[in-house]
């Protein structure tokens, strides 16, 4: 069974930054994709961005692609997002995932097994 804790959520000004992390239990951490995901209510699920296991891949969601970086550190099993330049239409739950074995497509929900409980990220205008 696979556990994953974020961190990192709070309330900032439109334009700041924030880093969110992810803490992984395990030991399939370092062989899985990793991905973001948030949500607002009312709303589906949506893309944030994913990184490889290696993390020599990453993908970004057009919408916060060259504002946020993921990245990863297999011996702390831990992900992180890096989120500058915050608008208010980032504000969301923010959600973890570990991807199934082998993840085809990156941006879909449906290939990741494994979800945090969302870390709350509020920006204000």
């Amino acid at each position: 069974q696979v556990q994953l804790v974020e961190s990192g959520g709070g309330l900032v000004q439109a334009g700041g930054s924030l880093r969110l992390s992810c803490v992984a239990s395990g030991r399939t951490f370092s062989s899985r994709t990793m991905g973001w995901f948030r949500q607002v209510p009312g709303k589906e699920r949506e893309f944030v961005a994913a990184v490889t296991s290696t993390g020599l891949n990453t993908y970004y969601a057009d919408s916060v692609k060259g504002r946020f970086t993921i990245s990863r550190d297999n011996a702390k099993n831990t992900v992180y997002l890096r989120m500058n330049s915050l608008k208010s239409e980032d504000t969301a739950v923010y959600y973890c995932a570990l991807g199934n074995s082998f993840v085809s497509f990156v941006r879909q929900a449906r290939e990741y097994d494994y979800w945090g409980q969302g870390t709350q990220v509020t920006v204000s205008s």
